[in-house]
C-alpha cells in the first residue's frame, strides 16, 4: 500500500483540510437511488446507492461520523472511488441523518447496529458487500460484525473503519480538552439542531449542556435506555468485540489524530485476532487524509487496494484463519 505523505505535518490542519476539500461524486455518469428502509415499526433510514455498468467487483456500504451524511466529503470521494473500480456503492444514513429527522423518534448512537443490520438483510445484493464506517461510523461497523462473529459470514465479506473512536469514554475525554473546544462546540450546535428538527426536544433541554458528554449523558443514554454516559460507552465501545470479529478488518488509525488517543489501539484483539489488520500512519488528524500530491484521498487508494487484494488466492489462508 502506498505510503501516507500528508499534505501539511499540522494534524488540526489536516482535520479540518478533510472536512472541507472539494469532492467530486458524478451522479450525471452514475445515478443516484434514494431508498427509505424501514428498519423498525416507526424508524426509517436513508440509503443512496450507485451502481457501475457492467458485472459487479462487489458491493460497498459505507457509514458516516457524528454529524454527516451521504453528502460529507469523506462518503462522496469513496463512493466516487469505488464507483469507478467497478463497485456498487451504497451511502447509509444513521437515522434522523440526511434530512430524516421527522422518520425516527430517537437520534442515532455510536453503537447503534440494528439500522444497519437491517438495511443489510434488505439490501438484495448482487455481490459480497464490504462496510467501511468513518469515525463514529467506523465503531458502528466493528460492533456491528464483532457481534455477528461468525454469522457475519455470507453477510459481511469484510469491514474497514477509519478514525474510529474504538473505546468512546476514552474519546469523550479526548474531545473535551481544550485544543479540541472548537471541534466539540460545532459537534453540539449541529447536534442540537438536529433534535430540535425531531420535534421531540425544545432548547430549555439542552440549557447548561457545553460538552459531549454531557449530551450523551442527558440525552443520548436515557433515549436508548443506558444508565447515563458511563454506561452508554462502557456497552457499546467497539474495542470490546474485536475479539469476536471473524470477517477481515482493516483498521486506518492516524497517531496524531486530534480526537482519538491512539494507546486505545493498543488492544490485545490486535495481536490474538488474526481477521484484523492496523494501520496506523504517524499523520493524518481525524480522517484528514489529504496527500501532498495527486491522489489526494489517500484513504479511498488503501481501501480499495485492501478490498482488491482480499479477492486474490494470496489472502485465501486470512480467510480460512477468520472462519477458525
Amino acid at each position: 500500500m502506498r505510503p501516507f505523505d500528508p499534505l501539511v505535518p499540522n494534524p488540526h490542519f489536516l482535520t479540518v483540510a478533510g472536512n472541507f476539500w472539494p469532492r467530486a461524486l458524478d451522479t450525471a455518469r452514475f445515478p443516484a437511488n434514494s431508498r427509505l428502509y424501514r428498519t423498525e415499526p416507526d424508524v426509517q433510514v436513508l440509503v443512496q446507492s450507485q451502481r457501475p455498468p457492467g458485472p459487479l467487483r462487489g458491493e460497498i456500504v459505507l457509514v458516516h461520523g457524528l454529524e454527516g451524511s451521504g453528502e460529507s466529503g469523506y462518503m462522496r470521494s469513496l463512493a466516487q472511488a469505488g464507483l469507478e473500480a467497478g463497485y456498487a456503492m451504497h451511502r447509509f444514513h444513521m437515522r434522523t441523518c440526511g434530512g430524516t429527522a421527522h422518520l425516527c423518534r430517537t437520534l442515532y448512537h455510536a453503537g447503534l447496529t440494528s439500522d444497519l443490520l437491517a438495511v443489510l438483510r434488505q439490501l438484495e445484493s448482487e455481490a459480497p458487500v464490504s462496510l467501511v464506517g468513518f469515525s463514529l461510523g467506523g465503531n458502528v461497523v466493528l460492533k456491528l460484525a464483532g457481534e455477528l462473529g461468525d454469522r457475519a459470514q455470507g453477510l459481511i465479506a469484510a469491514v474497514c473503519a477509519v478514525s474510529t473512536p474504538i473505546d468512546l469514554a476514552a474519546c469523550a475525554r479526548r474531545i473535551g480538552r481544550i485544543d479540541n473546544r472548537i471541534y466539540e462546540r460545532r459537534f453540539l450546535r449541529r447536534m442540537f439542531e438536529r433534535l430540535l428538527a425531531t420535534g421531540r426536544y425544545q432548547e430549555a433541554d439542552f440549557r447548561g449542556i457545553r460538552s459531549i458528554y454531557e449530551i450523551d449523558d442527558r440525552v443520548t443514554a436515557p433515549s436508548f435506555g443506558f444508565r447515563g454516559a458511563d454506561h452508554y460507552y462502557a456497552t457499546q465501545s467497539s474495542h470490546q468485540f474485536l475479539e469476536r470479529i471473524r470477517v477481515p478488518a482493516l483498521l486506518i488509525q492516524a497517531r496524531d489524530d486530534t480526537f482519538i488517543p491512539f494507546d486505545i489501539f493498543r488492544h490485545p484483539a490486535f495481536d490474538a485476532n488474526p481477521c484484523l489488520r492496523l494501520l496506523a500512519p504517524k499523520r493524518g488528524g481525524h480522517v484528514g487524509f489529504i496527500a501532498r500530491s495527486a491522489p489526494r484521498f489517500w484513504v479511498d487508494g488503501v481501501v480499495l487496494e485492501w478490498m482488491e487484494g482480499l479477492a486474490s488466492t494470496a489472502s485465501q489462508s486470512l480467510r480460512e484463519d477468520c472462519r477458525a
